[in-house]
């Protein structure tokens, strides 16, 4: 059994519920406390086993690629002032181990298009996908290492799901089948953005996914599905016609980092987790809840 060494990151989106901030830098750049959203993304791959990085982008993405290429003069000049943290800090973007790969996605026709695009790079083996604007919180081992964990057990592609209230269907890829462990279930349904009455489950597809290199064929012939665009959702009932897919309703606090509310709620709570921050900005919280009393 080949095991999961690659990831594909679509990060080729306009970013355009976030402008005018994502006008001249990618939506995945921008910062939680000090490290941008694909820096997360990139982590929660590499501490899983991965060891090359697949980044799907766009025009005007260039800021992606330079922030994992290596930054001669940043480094000489801390190199220079002895600021050896921070000089860490800039080299341990990517270990050593680990290779990026940047591809272009020359017109924006979905995700599913956008995972397609990573085909000659990934060949004949599984992969991940993980989209940045989802972060994930864990306590134990992060949403990848326990994706991974389950494509082992089972050897077939995984969904990451989440409960959500059926109300907010409409915005999800949405899954159903039997359940065959606590947290997994057997995917004998799969629709894009459903209406609520029309939701199969309160199971919504969150932003991971492992998936057999089978997807590309589905993916090839796969028609525009909702908004015009080519659905991996779509592909992924497809394949399911021809081999099992499971959904795994992950461990962890995800924020939705495509919407504002999201992004600040994750600032917030990650700055109260953060090794230097934490204390004097839970002090600063509390003085302005009493401020604004």
């Amino acid at each position: 059994m080949k095991s999961i060494r690659k990831a594909v990151f679509p990060v080729a989106g306009m970013g355009t519920r976030f402008l005018p901030a994502t006008k001249a830098s990618p939506k995945e750049m921008l910062p939680i406390v000090d490290k941008p959203l694909i820096q997360y993304a990139a982590d929660e791959a590499i501490a899983a086993g991965i060891d090359t990085l697949i980044f799907i982008i766009g025009r005007n993405k260039r800021a992606i690629a330079d922030h994992f290429d290596k930054a001669y003069e940043l480094e000489v000049e801390l190199e220079a002032k002895q600021k050896t943290k921070l000089l860490k800090l800039a080299r341990d973007v990517v270990p050593d181990h680990v290779s990026c790969i940047f591809i272009r996605q020359a017109e924006a026709l979905g995700l599913g298009h956008a995972v397609l695009c990573a085909a000659p790079a990934v060949g004949d083996e599984p992969f991940a996908v993980i989209l940045a604007d989802d972060l994930v919180k864990s306590d134990g081992p992060n949403v990848m290492e326990q994706m991974i964990a389950v494509y082992n057990e089972y050897h077939a592609s995984v969904i990451g799901t989440e409960t959500i209230d059926k109300s907010e269907s409409s915005k999800y890829g949405m899954v159903a089948g039997p359940e065959v462990a606590p947290g997994i279930a057997q995917v004998d349904k799969i629709v894009e953005k459903p209406a609520p009455e029309d939701a199969p489950s309160d199971q919504g597809v969150v932003g991971r996914y492992i998936l057999t290199p089978g997807i590309f064929e589905k993916l090839r012939t796969t028609g525009r599905g909702a908004g015009g665009e080519i659905q991996l959702t779509d592909a992924i009932a497809a394949l399911r016609e021809d081999e099992k897919v499971y959904a795994y309703s992950f461990k962890g606090r995800r924020y939705d980092c495509g919407s504002k509310l999201g992004y600040l709620e994750a600032t917030v709570e990650y700055a109260l987790c953060h090794d230097e921050l934490k204390d004097d900005f839970c002090n600063y919280l509390k003085h302005l809840k009493c401020v604004t009393k």
